[in-house]
């Protein structure tokens, strides 16, 4: 007999469980049961369910709209506030959705979607008033929030399953693009006699003949007032931290992380200059602090900043910079 499509279609009879033999575990008797139907459970989906089954298969989210203009997704047969029966006007919502609220499964289990940590998620789709149930592939549970935009990852076969959508991933919102750029940069009169004497284990500035001002590193102008600078001063090695910043990603001249980097007015000088501190731990880097030069060896320099690995203390007195400005 030919079963009509709008009926139930037969099912096979329930199969007996399956009784193991008893495990005893102290004072307790444990049996192990299976409850199968086999070959599966089989019904039909009525014209409204399974037109959103249909349009799952063929890759697109539906609704259905209620009487008062409501789109139910997933949709319904009858209005869940009114109980009437829906308008059989479907309409196309997403592909994107808003998760509305979550929950973290830190362990999956095998019947779960996915094999790794992923969040059970309420997502309202784009032109939908209700909330879909599906997995959400975040990454980390840090991902998730109410409000993530989401979208669907469809299998690559689908057979009209609410599974032919694997899970739901969130929006790319940013990237990561690699960023080099390879130039050579000349340096002019004054930064080459500056280098020079980085080379030579100095540190050189400039005097305004006008300001008095001692420019680190040497330059042939005053910035201030604009005469020319001809006059060279040899400007120690030692200095004060004016300011700081502890950094806490890797760099490959600093000499572990966290380390600091300083603008440290050298004495002799009235410019700052900034380089890195190393030999005291970051959280004892203070303004004020006394430094001094950590220098290659002589045989290893070249014309370049790397000749100073790093400033370290000192061991004098902090500076009282305020002091120096004229108070607080």
């Amino acid at each position: 007999m030919t079963v009509p499509s709008e009926r139930p279609t037969a099912v096979p009879p329930l199969a007996p469980p399956a009784v193991h033999a008893a495990e005893q575990s102290g004072d307790t008797l444990v049996a192990g049961h299976t409850l199968e139907f086999p070959g599966g459970y089989t019904r039909t989906t009525g014209p409204v369910i399974g037109r959103f089954l249909t349009e799952l298969r063929d890759g697109r989210l539906v609704g259905v709209r209620t009487a008062a203009g409501r789109v139910l997704v997933p949709p319904l047969e009858y209005d869940p506030d009114t109980g009437e029966p829906v308008t059989g006007d479907y309409v196309e919502v997403g592909p994107a959705g808003t998760v509305t609220t979550w929950s973290w499964v830190h362990a999956p289990r095998p019947g779960h979607p996915l094999d790794r940590p992923f969040a059970w998620a309420l997502i309202r789709m784009d032109g939908a008033d209700t909330d879909l149930v599906h997995a959400v592939d975040a990454g980390n549970v840090k991902a998730m929030r109410p409000g993530l935009r989401v979208r669907p990852r469809w299998r690559p076969e689908r057979t009209g399953h609410i599974t032919d959508i694997s899970c739901f991933v969130p929006e790319v919102t940013r990237i990561v693009a690699p960023i080099r750029t390879d130039y050579r940069l000349r340096p002019g009169r004054s930064l080459t006699r500056f280098l020079e004497g980085v080379r030579d284990g100095v540190f050189l500035g400039g005097r305004c003949p006008e300001c008095d001002k001692v420019y680190l590193p040497y330059r042939t102008s005053c910035p201030a007032c604009g005469s020319g600078i001809d006059e060279e001063v040899r400007v120690a090695d030692t200095g004060t931290v004016t300011t700081f910043a502890i950094n806490n990603l890797p760099d490959p001249r600093a000499p572990q992380v966290p380390f600091v980097s300083a603008y440290i007015l050298l004495d002799g000088a009235d410019t700052e200059m900034i380089a890195l501190v190393g030999g005291v731990p970051a959280d004892q880097v203070r303004q004020g602090m006394r430094v001094r030069a950590v220098w290659l060896p002589p045989e290893e320099r070249t014309m370049a900043m790397t000749n100073v690995r790093w400033f370290e203390p000192t061991g004098e007195p902090d500076v009282d910079l305020d002091a120096g400005r004229g108070g607080a």
